[in-house]
C-alpha cells in the first residue's frame, strides 16, 4: 500500500494545546484529511503561518471578541474557517488554552489522496498536482471546505458520513524553513511562516 494512502493516527487535542508556533512547525508534514458526500481528498501539509492573540494585529482577534472570531477563544483542536475577501474559504487550526485566541493557517497542501476529485472542484483537470493546493484558498476549493466545517472538532473522525480532521501518516517533508507572514497588510513582519523547504507546492516567498 503506498504510504501516502494509509490510515493514520489522529492528532490528538493535546497536540493544539501548546505554543502556536510550535503548533505550526508540527503540522507540516501532516496530513489534512476531508471527507465529502462525493469522496475522500487529503493533502500533505507544507505550509502554516501562525496568528497569536488580541496583540498580533494580524490576528482576528485584534479587535477582541466578535461573534465572527468565536471559534479563537474556544477548545483547540477545532477548526476555524472564514470567508476570505468574499471570494475564498480559509483552513485554521485553533492552538493553545481556551480563552486565549490563537490558530494556525494552512496555506499549502501535496495531494496525497483524491487527486482527482481536486481536479474537478477546482475545474483545472490538466494542472500540476503541486499546483492543486497551493494557497489556502485553493486547498480548501480543492479539498471542499466551507463554512459549514467552521467549529469542527478536528481531534474526531466519523466512522461514516462527511468529516473533516488531521492525522499523522509518518511521512518526512524534510527542511523546514521560516519567513514572514503574507498576504496581510499588518504584521507581516513577523516571521511565522512555516513550510517544507523542498516542497514545489509551497505559496509564499522562501526568505
Amino acid at each position: 500500500m503506498n504510504p501516502a494512502r494509509r490510515r493514520g493516527r489522529l492528532l490528538p487535542r493535546s497536540f493544539y494545546d501548546r505554543p502556536t508556533l510550535e503548533v505550526a512547525r508540527d503540522l507540516l508534514g501532516k496530513v489534512l484529511v476531508r471527507r465529502a458526500a462525493d469522496g475522500v481528498a487529503a493533502g500533505l501539509i507544507v505550509e502554516a503561518e501562525a496568528y497569536i492573540g488580541e496583540a498580533d494585529p494580524a490576528c482576528h482577534a485584534a479587535p477582541g471578541p466578535t461573534r465572527r472570531n468565536e471559534p479563537l477563544y474556544g477548545e483547540p483542536g477545532h477548526a476555524y474557517v472564514y470567508f476570505n475577501y468574499g471570494m475564498h474559504c480559509l483552513f485554521n487550526a485553533v492552538t493553545e488554552r481556551r480563552g486565549f485566541p490563537a490558530a494556525v493557517l494552512v496555506r499549502a497542501l501535496e495531494p496525497v489522496e483524491g487527486e482527482a476529485l481536486m481536479r474537478r472542484r477546482r475545474g483545472r483537470p490538466q494542472a500540476p498536482a503541486h499546483d492543486l493546493c497551493r494557497g489556502p484558498g485553493n486547498l480548501a476549493r480543492a479539498l471542499g471546505i466551507s463554512l459549514a466545517d467552521n467549529r469542527t472538532d478536528l481531534t474526531r473522525a466519523p466512522a461514516r458520513g462527511e468529516g473533516l480532521w488531521i492525522e499523522d501518516r509518518g511521512l518526512d517533508i524534510g527542511a523546514v524553513a521560516w519567513a514572514p507572514r503574507i498576504g496581510i497588510r499588518v504584521g507581516a513582519d513577523r516571521a511565522w511562516r512555516c513550510f517544507a523547504a523542498g516542497s514545489r507546492a509551497v505559496s509564499g516567498k522562501r526568505s
